[in-house]
């Protein structure tokens, strides 16, 4: 999904009623207004696009053996839980202050690239290692 750029709809123009003879075939792109997506689209994609990363990650795993080793799982839940609600806060707050400075064009091509540096990282970490 691009930021940056609003849905368009495509259509043809029919005859005019000033010249019934002429006709124009050409495709017409309409600008159309961009609505905000709802509450629960939003909530329901971070929802989801964070849960699927988060399966099987170093952070469950991490959580698994310290729950396994205090014999306390609740606790380690409310403390792991805590944890990724501070990091998720922090995100948020920079995602925001970024998006106040800079356009959504240039976010999505610096995150881009800075996921590209961390795939050449972790492809170079494999091959060397």
């Amino acid at each position: 999904m691009k930021l940056d750029s609003a849905p368009i709809t495509i259509s043809a123009v029919a005859e005019t009623q000033s010249q019934p003879e002429q006709t124009n075939t050409e495709p017409v792109v309409v600008d159309s207004p961009q609505r905000p997506e709802s509450v629960a689209v939003v909530f329901g994609t971070t929802f989801i696009t964070i849960f699927l990363a988060e399966i099987g990650d170093k952070t469950q795993l991490s959580t698994l053996l310290m729950s396994a080793e205090s014999h306390a799982p609740w606790v380690v839940f409310i403390g792991s839980a805590a944890a990724l609600i501070t990091t998720s806060l922090l995100g948020v707050l920079l995602g925001s202050w970024i998006s106040s400075k800079l356009s959504p064009k240039v976010v999505e091509k610096s995150a881009g690239v800075m996921l590209l540096l961390i795939s050449v990282m972790l492809v170079w970490d494999v091959v060397k290692g």
